[in-house]
């Protein structure tokens, strides 16, 4: 029971982080929780699928069906959060100043939101795939009815609660910090999936490592903790990194943050341009 409560656990906790930050990163924003809720009916559905089809995929790619599908599903999730970020950069402070009055004038978030519904069903579908494959194995391996009836509620319980916990954490960040937090977060946590991808790419053998280990922390820090499980997943952190991951990770951190720079300064100049022509075109009528 407690091997297939700690599984259940450690996987719903993966899809959790996400889905927080995600619904943190998306306050005040009409119909999010429409949103959330149906991009993880999506993922729920979806990682049923995958894992009844998983065979033949596995099949149809020599063997290296899983890996393949794991990077391919954490470099989409990697773009749209990209996009979301740089959107935010040039929207968020619009949505500060309408945060205490939430009404159909946030329209412009719906396009933000809907890719973001796409980031949760990726996280569950994930997360979901391996749940029910992990669980068939254990179940053809000879595990019993009860640690199934007891294991997977209490695996699930605990990483949803984990999930609220830090949700409600995030709500406490004053609103005038609070998209730029949340942004930052979201590019942290994009260079985390961006290096997850590569290692299941490294896997694959469809990348070179560049390195099997730059260094070892796992002495401070093991994978296998559940801290290090936690930081991984908010992160991309390894304690035994390949060369290729942290590229991954370096390459999107610094082009997000680059981008969501770049925007920042255009929605600053815009605004002062504008004041500019209103004021000469005063100046003309005065004359």
């Amino acid at each position: 029971m407690l091997g297939i409560a700690l599984l259940v656990f450690r996987e719903v906790l993966e899809a959790a982080l996400i889905v927080t930050i995600v619904a943190a990163a998306t306050r005040g924003v009409p119909r999010r929780a429409a949103f959330i809720g149906g991009g993880i009916a999506l993922g729920v559905a979806g990682a049923i699928i995958v894992a009844v089809c998983m065979g033949f995929i596995e099949g149809s790619l020599g063997g290296i069906g899983q890996e393949v599908f794991d990077a391919a599903v954490l470099l989409a999730a990697v773009g749209m959060l990209g996009w979301h970020v740089t959107w935010m950069s040039s929207h968020g402070k619009e949505m500060v100043q309408q945060m205490h009055r939430v009404t159909d004038s946030v329209k412009a978030g719906s396009s933000s939101i809907a890719l973001l519904l796409a980031v949760v069903a990726l996280a569950v579908l994930r997360e979901g795939s391996e749940i029910v494959l992990f669980l068939y194995g254990m179940a053809a391996g000879g595990a019993g009815k009860l640690g199934f009836f007891s294991g997977v509620p209490l695996g699930l319980a605990g990483g949803i609660a984990v999930g609220f916990g830090l949700y409600f954490g995030l709500l406490r960040i004053p609103i005038r910090y609070f998209f730029s937090a949340t942004n930052w977060m979201l590019v942290v946590l994009a260079a985390g999936l961006a290096s997850s991808a590569a290692g299941f790419l490294i896997q694959a053998n469809l990348l070179p490592a560049w390195g099997n280990q730059l260094w070892d922390t796992s002495w401070l820090l093991a994978n296998g903790s559940l801290v290090g499980q936690a930081v991984h997943i908010l992160t991309g952190y390894e304690a035994r990194p390949a060369g290729m991951q942290l590229v991954f990770w370096v390459v999107t951190f610094v082009v997000l943050a680059a981008g969501m720079g770049v925007i920042s300064r255009r929605v600053r100049v815009k605004p002062s341009s504008r004041h500019v022509s209103e004021g000469t075109a005063a100046v003309t009528r005065g004359t």
